[in-house]
């Protein structure tokens, strides 16, 4: 039984977000601060915006009032929290162009004020507020096929039981991270050499390539519809999911936030840990791997610290 074609999200933003290593994050490591970036390096949604809207008019709509707030959907669901002020300026909007926006959506329920981790403090006084979109904001880009997909795996596992659900769903995300190489296919003869190279210059260059792999990660996962990207937080590396299409199924199947990992963890060879999932009513789906372990010590993966969904 191939039902993996009623998981194909038909209404996902499939804009490409900033991939970005060494970007400097808050504690939560999925949460983005204001954007100093350069216009060469911003989503090419926040470009086509930055030359849209010129500086004599900042609040120039792009495609009426409507159209406006759907890019602050947008730029919430890949960037946020972000405060008004950060909105504004992705968009060309003056801050109080972009308040009442944030305003409508949060009067709406589609977004909401982020927690006191989100907060940026900027000079003295209170920090800015963070926005971020709400479980129903998500919900409002379309879900396709939730009902049915639902219906189709229930009855999976009414004929087949748990493990036809759990090959099922590691199927497809292999499926989908199929033409991604694994981090130890990518070190080539790396490990020939190891006994000519410093243990510090090795370490490093393992770094690299779970890096490099976790970003191949997520523009696989960015293709299949979840706004992925990676950021380095500390010691580490997370990979960053911003939406995910198959949230509602997922809330009931757990097996399928497993199996992503599973598949995270064959591809990358080391320890991972799942620190949030939209499935279980998180903002992200945050994977954090783990850098500088010692050569052999990733070992297999503790259990999720994370309960499962549902």
């Amino acid at each position: 039984m191939d039902l993996g074609g009623q998981f194909r999200h038909t209404g996902v933003v499939k804009s490409d977000p900033v991939r970005t290593r060494g970007a400097a994050t808050g504690a939560s490591g999925c949460a983005s601060g204001p954007d100093d970036r350069g216009p060469e390096a911003r989503p090419p949604m926040v470009q086509a915006h930055h030359s849209a809207a010129g500086p004599s008019h900042p609040d120039a709509p792009v495609s009426g009032e409507a159209g406006t707030r759907a890019e602050v959907v947008r730029l919430l669901l890949e960037e946020g929290p972000l405060s008004a002020t950060a909105i504004g300026s992705r968009l060309g909007l003056s801050a109080a162009g972009a308040r009442r926006h944030i305003e409508a959506l949060v009067e709406q329920g589609q977004a909401m004020v982020a927690s006191g981790a989100g907060a940026r403090r900027r000079g003295p006084g209170r920090p800015a507020k963070q926005f971020q979109l709400t479980a129903a904001g998500r919900a409002g880009l379309g879900h396709a096929y939730d009902d049915l997909a639902g219906e189709a795996i229930r009855a999976l596992r009414e004929l087949g039981g748990e493990d036809a659900v759990a090959e099922f769903a590691r199927r497809r995300v292999r499926a989908i991270v199929r033409g991604v190489a694994a981090a130890a296919d990518d070190a080539g003869g790396a490990a020939a050499d190891t006994s000519r190279v410093a243990d510090s210059q090795t370490s490093k260059a393992s770094d690299e390539r779970l890096a490099g792999t976790a970003e191949d990660i997520a523009e696989a996962m960015t293709d299949a519809g979840y706004v992925a990207n990676t950021r380095r937080v500390g010691n580490g590396v997370q990979i960053c999911q911003h939406h995910c299409p198959v949230a509602h199924v997922a809330a009931e199947f757990p097996e399928f936030c497993e199996a992503e990992q599973e598949a995270f963890r064959d591809l990358l060879g080391t320890h991972i840990q799942q620190l949030a999932t939209i499935a279980n009513g998180d903002a992200v789906c945050t994977t954090h791997v783990p850098l500088g372990l010692p050569q052999g010590a990733g070992g297999r993966p503790h259990p999720p610290s994370r309960p499962r969904p549902g």
